[in-house]
């Protein structure tokens, strides 16, 4: 992959495909995704990757336009990592992890998202959509058995219970397709779930925010994420600032419910705003040119059912939420990553007749993520856009106190930052057992449903890291050495020897933090799902311990 592209004007070719000749039924395709953003793109990806034959539609000829998304954290880049883009998109991205906090006209207080090492990847990177976009393109490209048209747009859909039919638009005129399942990734105003004549549901905020992407030559500031809190550049209302790839810095601006979108994304009226911003941080006179800038409205709110029969949606289509916390792209991209091997083993026959609790599993394990985001983003949007005096005198006493109080810290909510969700109470979870007589019990840190933890590892010589060491199925990690058992399951064990073991002939935890991450002992066991989410730890299991929870993970029941 070649990440010097200049992916910002990048346009694709639309081809005419041999599924359009004429013929007396509609070509068929095992699975079908319609939306090439991040959420599709992944998605189709993985599906290819686990030997998935897969067709890409999108209604476009070119990548998104302007920031959009631009926080991708640590746990979205480990997935990247698994469908083998993540490096250019770290290495063109910006790395950081500080955050400052600002109440008018002062800084508050500051913080690290991720203060301990033994992580592969940073907290979080800033990267424009459209990198993220072409660089997903360009891993496409080089799966046999991922096929992206574009300028395809689906214009009916129709499920009758063995096959879903879509018809499709073109350049050429339109024909019609048909598929074992289709994935809706196709938007906010997702046109698949307004033909099905589905909605979503929550709340829609009555506020505004100017988004401004800037370009402007100042090296010396220092990549951090900085928000502020009534200041005297903008009074009364919020405003965040982050750097981007290319010396591009994207800014937030409240305006209120009452500003014009119309007036407010004019230059005349941004350029003010930024100097003003500029003058307030020691950057008075600095050059900058605007790039792109939009007015939106937000909304948390989600479907009711993520799973419609054949019809399944992630991303946007499915939910969304405010964009403080960068939880709209992150939580979609985990979305891909959980439905990907479930539909996978259901297309390659191998879920039987556990395949509709399988994908039943998806749709409940992500409606549970997006109430959480949802919470979370409501939370923020309260704390940042307080709507009544009340409010507004709990948030402005908090952030007085946070000054030289650091229990006042934990309650100011800039936008609490994506995290993965711990899908507690799962079907595919095996609970942990009672500990026998004299066995410690699990702490809480990586009990079932939590995503797994990443830790360095060492072996003769080479570095490498859990999480890129795990399987494409499902991993058995074993703390010492395996039993013999072990290499009958269908999964793949790997080995982690303490840091002195002199026999250790495997991966070695050389500085302890995988046995610290997964409160490991000797014989410790932890079974990863595919999506690399702990589904079952013992501290010393047996042969037929592991398969009940290989049948539990697969089949959504008990052995």
């Amino acid at each position: 992959m070649t990440a010097a592209r200049d992916y910002a004007s990048l346009e694709f070719e639309y081809l005419r495909s041999h599924d359009q000749a004429p013929r007396e039924t509609p070509a068929h395709h095992p699975v079908i995704v319609v939306g090439a953003g991040p959420v599709g793109l992944a998605l189709a990806i993985d599906l290819a990757q686990r030997g998935v034959r897969t067709l890409l539609l999108d209604n476009d000829h070119k990548l998104s336009s302007g920031s959009r998304a631009i926080c991708f954290a640590k746990r979205t880049l480990e997935i990247f990592d698994r469908l083998g883009c993540a490096d250019p998109m770290v290495a063109k991205g910006v790395s950081w992890s500080r955050g400052r906090v600002y109440f008018g006209a002062d800084e508050v207080y500051a913080f690290d998202l991720l203060p301990e090492a033994g992580h592969a990847r940073p907290a979080f990177i800033n990267l424009q959509q459209f990198y993220v976009e072409g660089m997903l393109v360009d891993r496409a490209a080089e799966l046999p058995n991922l096929e992206i048209r574009w300028c395809n747009t689906v214009t009916g859909i129709a499920d009758d219970g063995a096959r879903v039919r879509l018809d499709i638009d073109t350049p050429d005129g339109t024909y019609a397709l048909s598929a074992d399942h289709v994935v809706a990734c196709d938007g906010s105003r997702s046109p698949i779930r307004a033909m099905l004549g589905l909605e979503t549901q929550g709340r829609v905020f009555r506020d505004r925010f100017l988004i401004a992407d800037i370009q402007m030559d100042a090296p010396g500031f220092p990549a951090e994420r900085r928000f502020w809190f009534d200041p005297p550049f903008h009074p009364g209302m919020s405003v965040l600032l982050h750097k981007q790839a290319d010396e591009t810095w994207r800014v937030d601006f409240q305006l209120g419910w009452d500003a014009d979108p119309a007036v407010e994304r004019q230059p005349e009226r941004i350029a003010p705003r930024i100097e003003a911003m500029l003058a307030s941080i020691g950057a008075a006179g600095t050059r900058f040119e605007i790039g792109w800038a939009s007015v939106y409205t937000f909304a948390c709110q989600r479907m009711a059912n993520f799973r419609h029969g054949r019809v399944l949606f992630a991303g946007d289509s499915a939910h969304g939420v405010s964009p403080f916390g960068a939880r709209g792209a992150n939580s979609g991209v985990q979305d891909a990553e959980n439905l990907a091997w479930k539909l996978a083993r259901v297309v390659r026959g191998e879920a039987g007749a556990s395949g509709e609790a399988l994908l039943a599993s998806y749709a409940a394990e992500r409606e549970y993520a997006a109430d959480e985001n949802i919470l979370n983003s409501t939370r923020s949007t309260d704390f940042i856009t307080p709507k009544s005096a009340i409010s507004r005198l709990f948030r402005d006493a908090v952030l007085d106190l946070a000054r030289e109080h650091p229990f006042a810290r934990r309650l100011v909510n800039s936008g609490r930052l994506s995290v993965p969700a711990t899908l507690d109470g799962s079907a595919l979870n095996t609970p942990d057992a009672q500990p026998h007589a004299g066995a410690e019990p699990f702490s809480g840190a990586m009990r079932p449903g939590a995503a797994a933890a990443d830790a360095p590892l060492a072996r003769a010589g080479r570095k490498s890291w859990l999480l890129r060491e795990c399987g494409a199925d499902f991993t058995l990690l074993v703390f010492g050495r395996a039993p013999a058992w072990v290499d009958t399951l269908p999964l793949r064990p790997l080995e982690i020897a303490a840091a002195g073991d002199a026999g250790a002939d495997g991966w070695i935890d050389a500085d302890g933090l995988a046995c610290a991450r997964y409160d490991a002992r000797p014989g410790t066991m932890v079974l990863l799902r595919p999506d690399l989410h702990v589904c079952a730890r013992w501290r010393s299991p047996s042969a037929d311990d592991v398969r009940a929870a290989l049948v539990r993970a697969t089949t959504a029941t008990e052995a």
